[in-house]
């Protein structure tokens, strides 16, 4: 069972939809037993740092999240849900985020040839051994939505990079915890063989 956390932040549905059609056994939830009971845990979610941290607290899913790592079971954030395992976010000053993962959260600053937000394709740079990108080809393909991008403070957990105008950490892994800035339900065979990498952890 993978339990996919349900704190009304965005693109959710079709996360759901993507591992429901590779065949996993998934649930949308934000009650602490079934989350705790689950063997991996997705935390999705489009919008803004601030209002993703306040839904978080609200619906008391922080402390969820920091006992569901502390098991050893898979977990994975997309996008956002990237964003908020780190310490902060320029998008959100003052606003703590998780803390699970060391690390700051920039504004792209973008140019005549990089809009932002980066809205499209991007080729990962792929660190040798990512548990997530295996069986990919080199410089595979992925879809990114995103104004901001991941700067990790320990370089040794960056497992994807990309450039869009500035150097970005696009994947992490630390030990169970995986995140990706990109949105694997969106990016394709590519995204599909993602998100089946981190089923069968």
């Amino acid at each position: 069972m993978i339990a996919i956390l349900d704190y009304d932040a965005g693109n959710i549905k079709s996360v759901e939809k993507a591992l429901q059609y590779l065949g996993a056994d998934v649930i949308l939830t934000r009650d602490r037993d079934v989350i705790l009971n689950a063997d991996k845990a997705i935390l999705p979610g489009v919008g803004s740092f601030g209002d993703a941290m306040h839904k978080i607290r609200h619906y008391g899913l922080e402390e969820v999240i920091r006992e569901f790592v502390a098991t050893g079971k898979p977990f994975l954030g997309i996008c956002l849900g990237l964003q908020v395992l780190f310490d902060e976010s320029e998008e959100s000053p003052g606003v703590k985020g998780l803390g699970i993962l060391k690390g700051k959260v920039k504004r792209i600053p973008g140019g005549l040839s990089c809009p932002v937000p980066q809205i499209g394709w991007n080729d990962l740079k792929i660190k040798e051994g990512a548990k997530l990108f295996k069986g990919l080809p080199p410089r595979p393909y992925v879809y990114f939505v995103h104004s901001f991008y991941l700067e990790a403070l320990d370089r040794d957990i960056v497992a994807a990079r990309t450039n869009y105008s500035v150097d970005i950490d696009a994947s992490c892994e630390s030990k169970n915890v995986f995140a990706c800035q990109f949105h694997p339900e969106k990016s394709s065979e590519v995204g599909l063989q993602i998100l089946k990498n981190f089923i069968n952890l």
